[in-house]
């Protein structure tokens, strides 16, 4: 009896091990775009694609869209737009010994780069970015108080000293563009970055675990919260993940 129940347990733990095992890997892809770019729209189309098809084996995939506004004074004004995103882009650019900024340009996972509509270059950049092994990520009790996100975000032991990130984020969102480039099309965007802050940072062998809240920018969401780790300085990312969260409704 003994011999046979200590068999059930090593078999019973052994598929646990192996889910585990089996677990996607997340790859956070970022993509910088705007509503003034002609060349967006195709890119914008490709990460929704990537994101409801998740067509990488094993892999998942975060998708980020992050309005710059460097393209707002060129006769359309991107009310997805923030300069702090710019910023970001500008990081990359220069860590990654690139000329200029563009539209639309994709990240992947930190540490590689290509144009938002090379889809075959992208799909190449993320399959060698999922054989990473990542630290993991855990969001929990995310709610909507007083127009704050407010949740609780948890990882693992860090390999390298690293950053962790916090997205507010539209699931999904739709203009009709009036003029500029793209003037009279109706486009569309998933995931779009509406607060992107560092709540945090946690050094090498050790975790991170911290109540963070985010303040939601108009419009309301739905909304996806999704959490990185991230080398210092706009490094490669260490881990992720993400969570559907809904905004409070408002009192009558």
């Amino acid at each position: 009896m003994f011999l046979r129940s200590f068999l059930s347990i090593t078999f019973i733990a052994g598929i646990s091990v192996c889910a585990a095992a089996q677990a996607p890997t997340p790859v956070l892809v970022e993509l910088f775009t705007s509503e003034g770019c002609s060349s967006c729209p195709p890119a914008d189309e490709f990460l929704r694609a990537l994101d409801a098809k998740q067509p990488i084996e094993g892999t998942q995939l975060i998708v980020l869209g992050e309005h710059v506004d460097y393209w707002d004074d060129q006769g359309w004004r991107d009310i997805y737009s923030d300069h702090d995103l710019t910023l970001r882009q500008a990081v990359y650019v220069n860590r990654l010994g690139l000329k200029s900024s563009y539209t639309p340009q994709l990240i992947v996972d930190g540490s590689a780069e290509c144009s938002g509509n090379d889809r075959k270059r992208a799909i190449d950049v993320i399959e060698k970015a999922r054989a990473q092994a990542k630290v993991p990520v855990q969001i929990s009790a995310a709610r909507f108080e007083n127009g704050k996100l407010r949740a609780h975000i948890e990882t693992g032991t860090l390999p390298e000293n690293g950053e962790v990130f916090v997205a507010l984020a539209l699931d999904h969102a739709e203009s009709q563009v009036l003029r500029g480039e793209n003037g009279g099309h109706r486009l569309e965007h998933v995931a779009v970055a509406r607060n992107l802050v560092k709540v945090g940072k946690a050094g090498k062998g050790a975790t991170f675990a911290k109540d963070v809240e985010v303040k939601a920018k108009p419009p309301a969401g739905p909304y996806r919260v999704i959490a990185f780790i991230q080398e210092s300085s706009l490094g490669k990312i260490l881990g992720g993940a993400e969570k559907a969260v809904t905004a409070e409704k408002a009192t009558p």
